[in-house]
């Protein structure tokens, strides 16, 4: 797999659903709806729970006037009959009055109901009060009539009970289908949102892996997501013409500059008389070509960035040798050395540029070092290798870390103290890890340097 192609595999693609914006999105719409659904649902049903409870009582409220009629004409003897009458003609009602004995002398009921206490001695529907027996539920209207006479009326609510159950069932039928609609339609329109959008984060993978010549093919739409898509492209060609420009012009300068540096050091060469002046002379020419040559193999791996050409290979014998050239230098300048290599490792990658940047490493650890100082280098890995080179010399002050892979990034105290170089070591080996794909950090430690490089996953 390219370091393009692993890229494009840890994009979004495999991203949990809680991390994807749009679905979010489209679940947050979905409850939205169904949150108003069942606010809406909700005012419903106590609105016609309301008007049928009222109908209700409008009922009983015609029942109390007719008994009150009868009660001024003939009174307990015309509710008696009244009652009697209505049992008779079995209607929806609870009846019942009783003497002040608790004697029944009409009704439905063989006994007051536990619980209900008669309230008042008028025959208004207010307070009505609501009852449950086993024999349903019921409002009802309990009264103490002059005398000690005991008067029960009421209206059955089991057509309310029965016409709310099934408006609730109905309600949990439609919301349940507001829901799965609602999912459907956020589903199909995320998909449709992320394939969208999941064009540009592939092309922006592409990019990053350093494909800069990567485009999206087929048309683009009209619409906010083409427009995008449109801007993208304009921002990557001018990016791409911008960076060629640079290349260019750093490679022609390079190029340039090293063949009159060579012809000069010909010409040196046939001057005598003036041995150390010309060796002085030749020495800086030969660090500027130096330079020169770091340019553009920095200038070159940058142009190669994508995965192209990279073959397999065993990256633990590649830093074991450059380790036993270095090993040597590092002890003679009085460093501690030492070293764990893990055997086996393979990754996809160009041998010698591997070998290069290992050695930039080395060389530039033990170049700010000071007598007395431990260089280590560990390559270990599990499901990707990972190389560390540690040092304990002076480090690099914090204002300097996030540009330290620049080309030309020195500190200033090293070029006080004289020592020697011109910042492009670590600009190579950034440029060489992003030609494999690797991702290079500089972990924070208490004294010294450590620079880390982990490739992608290894291949064995």
């Amino acid at each position: 797999m390219t370091p393009g192609a692993a890229a494009a595999a840890v994009s979004g693609d495999h991203r949990p659903l809680r991390a994807r914006a749009t679905l979010r999105l489209a679940a947050g719409m979905a409850l939205a709806v169904a949150l108003v659904s069942v606010l809406a649902m909700g005012l419903g049903y106590r609105l016609v729970e309301t008007r049928l409870t009222e109908a209700q009582r409008a009922l009983l409220s015609a029942d109390m006037d007719s008994l009150a009629a009868l009660y001024e004409q003939r009174r307990i003897i015309a509710l008696r009959e009244a009652i009697d009458f209505r049992i008779a003609a079995d209607g929806p009602e609870m009846l019942l009055l009783m003497d002040r004995n608790g004697t029944v002398l009409a009704g439905t009921l063989e006994a007051w109901p536990a619980g209900l206490t008669a309230e008042g001695k008028t025959f208004t529907v207010d307070p009505a009060q609501e009852f449950r027996s086993d024999g349903g539920h019921w409002l009802v209207v309990a009264r103490e009539l002059p005398g000690g006479f005991p008067l029960l009326v009421g209206r059955s609510l089991a057509p309310v009970d029965a016409t709310l159950a099934a408006l609730r069932q109905g309600m949990a039928v439609l919301l349940a289908a507001i829901l799965a609609i609602g999912a459907g339609v956020g589903w199909v329109a995320a998909r449709w949102v992320m394939r969208r959008i999941g064009r540009v984060n592939a092309l922006a993978d592409r990019v990053a892996s350093g494909q800069l010549d990567a485009r999206l093919s087929g048309p683009r739409s009209g619409d906010e997501f083409g427009l995008l898509e449109t801007h993208v492209h304009g921002m990557l060609d001018r990016i791409e013409a911008l960076n060629r420009a640079t290349h260019r012009l750093s490679d022609t300068i390079a190029h340039e500059m090293r063949t009159p540096l060579n012809r000069m050091l010909r010409k040196l060469d046939k001057i005598e008389g003036q041995e150390e002046v010309t060796a002085e002379v030749r020495a800086e020419m030969h660090q500027a070509i130096r330079v020169f040559d770091s340019l553009l193999d920095i200038s070159r791996a940058e142009a190669d960035q994508g995965g192209g050409g990279l073959v397999p290979v065993d990256i633990s014998a590649v830093v074991a040798e450059v380790w036993d050239l270095y090993e040597a230098l590092a002890e003679d300048k009085g460093l501690t050395t030492g070293a764990e290599i893990k055997p086996g490792l393979t990754v996809l990658g160009d041998r010698h540029l591997i070998a290069q940047m290992v050695a930039n490493l080395l060389d530039n650890a033990i170049k700010y070092c000071a007598p007395g100082d431990s260089l280590r280098l560990v390559l270990s890995g599990r499901d990707r290798a990972v190389l560390r080179v540690v040092d304990t010399g002076p480090g690099l002050p914090d204002e300097m870390k996030s540009e330290a892979f620049e080309r030309f990034t020195r500190a200033e105290r090293d070029r006080a103290k004289g020592i020697k170089g011109h910042g492009l070591g670590l600009a190579l080996v950034r440029a060489i890890a992003m030609r494999h794909g690797a991702r290079l950090t500089l972990p924070r430690v208490e004294k010294g340097l450590t620079v880390e490089i982990a490739w992608p996953r290894e291949l064995g």
